[in-house]
């Protein structure tokens, strides 16, 4: 009798189990730009001979991360296109007007993810829609995980990098009408470290 009161009851207590088990959710996190643990760097070819680098230094964003379930990863960006800094203040006040970035019309640019999928361990595949100078276009970043954990003052910190590559033309900005073949592409190196909310 006892033996089949066990086996009667013991689905039950299953389901119980299943069901008051913990539902694991993605984490949500800010980047942390007030920290300065957070990059928007570019570069581009100068004549073909060199490497000009640059970046922005006032942006803002936050993503969404689950390693249990990668593919409902997530990020959003915002970049103050203003805030160009290339080390040197005459060509950046050359880069503001009209010819290049135009600073007048268009303030910011923006990345919404649209899918991310895992190729490796700590890498992945980031899908989404850059919206610069009032244009819309997907690109493709090379994503990798560098890590995550506790910090010293009671928060939890996940880090990425990610690299790409952007033909400004596609934006409507042709870079190699202006300044040769060379510089038709930029390089993206985009470091977020995130503090989760």
């Amino acid at each position: 009798m006892l033996k089949k009161l066990c086996y009667s009851i013991a689905p039950v207590v299953f389901a119980m189990g299943l069901s008051a088990a913990p539902v694991v959710q993605a984490d949500d996190y800010v980047i942390d730009t007030k920290g300065a643990h957070a990059f928007v760097q570019f570069r581009v070819k100068h004549l073909g001979y060199s490497w000009l680098y640059g970046r922005f230094n006032e942006f803002s964003g936050q993503f969404t991360y689950d390693p249990k379930k990668p593919e409902s990863n997530s990020i959003e960006v915002t970049v103050d296109m203003t805030s160009l800094d290339t080390n040197h203040a005459e060509r950046d006040t050359h880069l503001a007007g009209a010819k290049y970035l135009n600073f007048d019309k268009y303030k910011s640019a923006s990345f919404k993810s649209t899918k991310y999928t895992p190729t490796g361990d700590n890498t992945a595949k980031l899908t989404g829609d850059l919206t610069m100078f009032g244009v819309t276009k997907p690109i493709t970043i090379d994503v990798e995980h560098i890590g995550g954990g506790k910090d010293p003052w009671g928060g939890y910190r996940e880090g990425f990098e990610g690299r790409a590559v952007i033909t400004p033309k596609d934006f409507g900005l042709d870079m190699a009408k202006k300044l040769g073949p060379a510089a038709a592409q930029v390089e993206l190196m985009l470091t977020f470290e995130g503090i989760k909310k």
